[in-house]
């Protein structure tokens, strides 16, 4: 596709129409194409230096967005979040840096910008300044506080070592351990130096602190941070920010022994102690064999002389504080006297308080006999027969009593009872289901009704009154229908079973009780 353009147009004053040109319509998304090809191949890959502007910290999506600027101009940055996590020195605002990364543009704003693969201090200078920037906030935050720092095991059991594993400086810790006192160390391997390597001595100072005491890999009593000499780029990893609040966060003792004598990090400042050289280190992670054995036997030797001079003067006390005390035979004479004399009275005492016993029973003994306690049995015998018989009579008559009452409110039962109404010559009326019916306005024609008598039960069906007998209507209660009754008793109203004879008579006790209806 083509990148410039040209316009062999001639504007028309006034406003008319463009006569004569011959330049192609591009849409806006192929012109923003077309500059971010041309920006990409006419740089490419690019070394950058300039100031951090704008930055805050990494997006909600793990992206960098900031700027590169200096005294003339400034360029839009972005670090992707792969590249991020991968930075040995992370951005920070005001930083001046040198970037290496990629020139593009961003067609959705027209804008340029460049995307960064790797990030550097720019010279020495400004990894010092950023050191020291990194040591006043940790200052004031009071990580270097000294009443933070805690006192190293005397005789630790297991020594947790942070390093790379196959440096010079693991092999010379290991032979001073068995040069000063054999111990059970356990190696936590870690690149000291690198991309990555900051995130993976964190890991391993967390690592042993995440231990539990009596697991399968032991918990160790102290912990050593070491690696050996360096530059300060060298030594940059155990300046970086997560490598100082890892040992700032550890529960176990730490120590520092990073670089030379002369070098020094951050992790030096917030470890529990900070050894010149990882060899000291690990002399001062235990104690030399050789002089405790010797500091031993001293302390065994004083131990002893203390101990003897202390029996020999608790044994002049005794001797001396024996002399004043009396002697057995005197201390012993005066009861020993008295207690023959007891001796003496006591078989005298037995021998009188058993005669007064024995005469005390011949006495209480005259004055019993068997007549006694059968006399007293008799008289208890008929006390109970008396109040045997008293029991039964009032039993008899507390159960005639209940009978009555019982009785009393039997008769009074079936008098509240519906049956005694019936008795007297009335009926109940039920519907079809069974329900009590109340009032003449409640029955439809044709419904079928049961009446209950006193002496059985008889099924009816209600119909509409003849309008052309007023006196049996005026006769009957106002209402809907008219009942014709269907006998379903043992004794049916319509005589169904009984002697021709009894009919009329029953006709004539039936009418005097009258129509319910």
């Amino acid at each position: 596709m083509p990148t410039d353009f040209d316009d062999d147009s001639t504007a028309q004053p006034g406003g008319g129409d463009v006569k004569g040109t011959n330049t192609a319509e591009y849409s806006v998304s192929d012109l923003a194409g077309a500059i971010k090809r041309a920006i990409e191949d006419g740089f490419g890959y690019v070394r950058l230096r300039g100031e951090i502007s704008g930055y805050r910290g990494p997006h909600a999506s793990g992206h960098c967005y900031f700027a590169l600027k200096d005294d003339k101009a400034k360029i839009e940055a972005v670090i992707w979040r792969g590249v991020f996590s991968k930075l040995r020195v992370k951005p920070e605002e005001g930083m001046e840096v040198i970037a290496q990364g990629r020139v593009t543009t961003y067609p959705n704003s027209s804008k340029y910008q460049i995307v960064i693969e790797r990030l550097e201090p720019a010279g020495v200078g400004a990894l010092m300044a950023l050191l020291e920037e990194r040591k006043r906030k940790f200052a004031a935050e009071g990580l270097f506080e000294e009443s933070r720092k805690r006192p190293l095991p005397f005789l630790p059991g297991v020594i947790g070592i942070v390093t790379s594993p196959t440096g010079a400086v693991i092999r010379d810790m290991m032979a001073g351990f068995i040069e000063r006192f054999p111990a059970h160390v356990v190696v936590w391997p870690v690149r000291v130096q690198g991309e990555g390597s900051a995130a993976e001595i964190a890991a391993g100072i967390r690592g042993f602190n995440a231990l539990r005491c009596g697991g399968q890999v032991p918990r160790p009593d102290v912990l050593i941070v070491a690696r050996g000499g360096g530059s300060l780029e060298d030594l940059w990893s155990f300046n970086e920010e997560i490598v100082v609040r890892a040992a700032a966060e550890s529960d176990i003792p730490l120590i520092s022994a990073v670089g030379h004598e002369t070098d020094w990090t951050l992790i030096d400042l917030v470890a529990d102690a900070r050894a010149p050289t990882p060899t000291k280190a690990a002399e001062w992670a235990v104690p030399k064999y050789s002089e405790l054995k010797e500091a031993t036997q001293k302390l065994g030797l004083r131990a002893d002389v203390a101990l003897r001079r202390v029996i020999e003067g608790m044994r002049a006390v005794w001797r001396a504080a024996a002399r004043g005390l009396p002697r057995r035979e005197d201390i012993l004479a005066l009861p020993r006297q008295r207690f023959d004399a007891v001796e003496r009275r006591l078989g005298r005492a037995l021998i009188a308080n058993t005669k007064a016993h024995h005469l005390r029973h011949a006495r209480v003994a005259s004055r019993l006999a068997p007549r006694l306690v059968a006399e007293r049995v008799e008289r208890m015998g008929e006390r109970l027969h008396v109040l045997s018989e008293r029991s039964s009579r009032a039993l008899v008559a507390i159960v005639r009593a209940e009978r009555r009452r019982l009785d009393g409110l039997g008769q009074l039962a079936r008098s509240l009872s519906y049956q005694s109404a019936l008795e007297r010559g009335f009926a109940l009326v039920r519907d079809e289901a069974g329900a009590m019916v109340r009032r003449a306005g409640m029955i439809a024609g044709g419904q079928l009704l049961e009446l209950e008598f006193a002496d059985g039960r008889v099924s009816v069906a209600a119909g509409l009154p003849d309008p052309k007998s007023p006196t049996k209507l005026s006769k009957m209660q106002k209402g809907p229908a008219v009942v014709q009754a269907r006998s379903t008793s043992k004794q049916a109203s319509a005589g169904i079973g009984e002697n021709p004879s009894e009919q009329p008579r029953r006709r004539h006790r039936d009418s005097g009780q009258g129509s319910l209806f």
